[in-house]
């Protein structure tokens, strides 16, 4: 049984800052920027606001209303489906 518990605490350990690391939201860019919501593709999203997924690359859709990422300041509005609020 002790060698059973070696052995997951082991896996846990390497497993869990991969699925950690997927749960953040993505850093503040260096440059001005603004979140830019519905433009993200699947799995590119830098964060959602609350209840859509849990962080940065969760986002299952295309263009999910509820995810965002980082774009220049002033061109959220410019990108056909860009809002700076989720819908």
């Amino acid at each position: 049984m002790n060698r059973r518990m070696v052995i997951a605490a082991a896996f846990a350990a390497a497993v869990s800052p991969a699925l950690l690391s997927a749960q953040k939201p993505a850093p503040v860019p260096t440059f001005k920027a603004e979140k830019c919501y519905g433009i993200a593709k699947a799995g590119k999203n830098d964060c959602a606001s609350t209840g859509a997924n849990s962080c940065g690359g969760t986002s299952k859709l295309n263009a999910d209303p509820k995810a965002w990422i980082y774009v220049p300041e002033g061109y959220c509005e410019r990108i056909v489906g860009g809002s700076k609020t989720a819908k």
